[in-house]
């Protein structure tokens, strides 16, 4: 049994999300891990992680709306608005979703579905610096 971390850094410009499948896939590749589990978790309040479809990028504007919908920006519904509209939006919306995500790997492959990809779902309008760490526990 072994452990492993791995620390993943994307730079967003902007509410969107960030596809990080094939990085998280890389390193798996490059480690042989071969079962296990990998845990993955931003250290961010105003960001998080989803698993969502990959196909159809019509997915994420939907979601992207959703959201904006379902949490507005507006600064007279909130207390807590020290760095602007997006603020407290951005931290209800993490709220609202995974700051961790738990997958299994099998045989050296990470278990996603056919459409599924690991996304970092940024909730703040302007640039931002993310880290998202992978943590390995399992065999090679």
């Amino acid at each position: 049994m072994i452990q492993e971390f791995f620390n993943l850094q994307i730079n967003t410009n902007g509410q969107k999300l960030y596809e990080f499948t094939n990085d998280t896939i890389q390193w798996i590749n490059k480690k042989n891990f071969k079962n296990g589990m990998l845990n993955l978790s931003i250290q961010h309040t105003s960001a998080s992680l989803i698993v969502q479809e990959n196909a159809d990028p019509d997915v994420q504007t939907d979601l992207i709306n959703y959201f904006d919908k379902l949490v507005p920006m507006n600064n007279k519904l909130y207390v807590h608005t020290t760095e602007g509209k997006d603020d407290m939006p951005a931290h209800i919306k993490s709220a609202l979703t995974n700051n961790q995500i738990s997958l299994s790997i099998k045989n050296g492959e990470l278990l996603l579905g056919t459409w599924q990809g690991l996304y970092l779902f940024e909730h703040r309008l302007y640039p931002q610096q993310r880290k998202i760490i992978h943590h390995f526990l399992g065999e090679i």
